[in-house]
């Protein structure tokens, strides 16, 4: 039996060079200040807080702060516990064995139990688009108030990493929520805030949770974990799809910090009295999806001709991003960064060879949907772009331009209509194979591939890294070149920040626990 704490850490070991990450210089030199409201210039409100559903950022963050899960993520990215104690493992890697934090309680009063968490597990295990990854649960055990017991039918080398994703988490709720319908659930946590008013088209505030129970294990916040303290009274989002309206407010002082901004935008705010740009790098990966349940785009080679015909130096070019550009789906660096192996499926370019593969394919003039929304002015931009580039290629076009809630919501569902859309995964690239599964499989709407199958198959069941190193390059290689994904560019997040704002950490996403006001 091997026993995890929060002071050993646990999981798939990445690349310190690429995910360290660290505050603002001085960011805790002073003295914390109580009291005051946060607020923050976001670019869209959130269409629902259910974190079995929840895969777009503007959920992610509102719910990060609200729930928490067994286990989550440090600064580093590695599965440390949070309302889980301890957990330990069996010889034989199939029982995880979770000891329960004692006293903490739930935003109603409630104390947390190992019914709570048995009930959480069983409802992701039935709505969650993330459910393959309790597909080989045997059972569940809770042998007593404090202790959950997860036994799995065969090995899985990386489950523990698996829960710590942040990506549709594995929040904790009451068992009272056990049976709520998809996105129909009571918004009650165990998170350092509660949620305030939510008002759907203007604002969302988070309150101070007054009775949350920290980490005492820890000297402080930690990533996702680790000791959280709350010194403002609340933090308003408010919601302005407009770009210039966030650097707006940051010049008039209406904001006290943004989320990702346009490069040129960001470089408008430099110099401006009591503001400091940032910018956090690595962030986020962009990438074209395509669905391959829709016609026409259920034809790879029409799939694939559209990869042929993407030129990422443009598409870089328009989205106004601090990007990079990266043929991978990982960063460079890390155990499964496989080299170049894969660049000749990347930043291809060439309408003559997408010509072709269409000819092969027999593509009659269907018509190709791109659909993006007005929310994300770098999706937006790249799609527009994409469109010009496909027709060159003799594609028949149609852009449909909607509202990031109804563009997030058809990409997860498959409605809509659409064959391609674009969008970013920030934690996935970082965190490693095991947790991009769910977004290789749901995005693209991906069924019945027996390549990915076997290789995911082999991926969880070896305990040899070599071994899951050469699973990976199968998955990545059917992925890309079977043109489910095309990859775009590595993105950095441009951000803004008041001078009166301190405690900033760089992370994925802005995390308002042990931030102040000094003013």
């Amino acid at each position: 039996m091997k026993h995890f704490s929060p002071g050993r850490a646990a999981g798939l070991v990445l690349s310190a060079a690429l995910l360290a990450t660290a505050p603002l210089a001085a960011a805790f030199a002073q003295t914390p200040k109580q009291g005051g409201t946060i607020v923050y210039a976001n670019n869209s409100g959130p269409g629902q807080l259910d974190p079995q559903m929840a895969a777009s950022l503007v959920e992610l963050e509102v719910i990060a702060h609200i729930f928490e899960p067994l286990v989550f993520m440090d600064s580093n990215y590695d599965a440390k516990p949070m309302l889980a104690e301890s957990y330990d493992i069996s010889e034989d890697g199939k029982t995880f064995t979770f000891h329960l934090r004692k006293g903490v309680k739930f935003h109603n009063g409630d104390e947390m139990t190992s019914a709570d968490v048995k009930a959480t597990f069983e409802r992701y295990a039935e709505v969650s688009p993330g459910k393959a990854t309790l597909a080989d649960v045997k059972e569940y055990r809770t042998p007593d108030p404090y202790t959950f017991i997860i036994e799995l039918n065969k090995l899985n080398t990386v489950f523990i990493d698996q829960l710590k994703t942040p990506v549709y988490p594995f929040s904790i709720m009451p068992a009272s929520q056990r049976n709520a319908p998809p996105r129909e659930i009571e918004v009650i946590g165990t998170g350092p805030f509660t949620l305030g008013e939510w008002v759907k088209d203007s604002h969302l505030v988070i309150e101070k949770n007054p009775n949350y129970v920290p980490r005492e294990d820890a000297e402080g916040p930690d990533g996702y974990v680790g000791k959280k303290t709350v010194y403002v009274d609340a933090v308003r989002y408010n919601f302005l799809p407009e770009a210039n309206a966030r650097v707006a407010a940051m010049q008039t002082g209406e904001a006290d910090i943004t989320t990702a901004l346009p490069l040129d935008l960001a470089k408008r705010l430099e110099g401006t009295e009591g503001v400091t740009p940032v910018t956090v790098f690595p962030y986020c990966q962009q990438y074209l999806i395509v669905h391959s349940a829709q016609a026409p785009t259920d034809n790879r080679l029409i799939r694939q001709a559209i990869r042929t015909a993407t030129e990422v130096d443009d598409l870089i070019l328009a989205s106004g991003e601090a990007a990079r550009p990266n043929f991978s789906m990982v960063y460079p660096g890390g155990a499964y960064f496989i080299g170049d192996a894969n660049a000749g499926w990347y930043d291809q370019g060439d309408p003559e060879a997408a010509k072709a593969l269409l000819k092969e394919a027999g593509y009659k003039g269907e018509e190709i949907v791109l659909q993006s929304n007005t929310n994300y002015g770098y999706m937006r931009d790249s799609i527009l772009v994409l469109a010009e580039q496909l027709k060159l290629a003799g594609m028949k076009v149609k852009v449909d331009i909607t509202d990031w809630t109804t563009n997030a919501s058809n990409l997860q569902s498959g409605n809509g209509g659409w064959n391609v859309s674009t969008t970013s995964f920030c934690s996935n690239p970082i965190l490693g194979p095991q947790q991009w599964q769910t977004m290789i499989y749901n995005f693209p709407h991906i069924e019945n591939n027996k390549v990915l199958d076997d290789a995911f198959a082999k991926f969880y069941g070896s305990l040899d890294l070599k071994d899951r190193v050469a699973a990976w390059k199968d998955i990545e290689a059917e992925v890309l070149e079977g043109a489910y994904m095309i990859k775009v560019s590595d993105r950095g997040s441009n951000r803004a920040i008041s001078n009166d704002l301190k405690g900033f950490r760089e992370f994925n996403i802005n995390l308002f626990w042990d931030m102040w006001l000094d003013r």
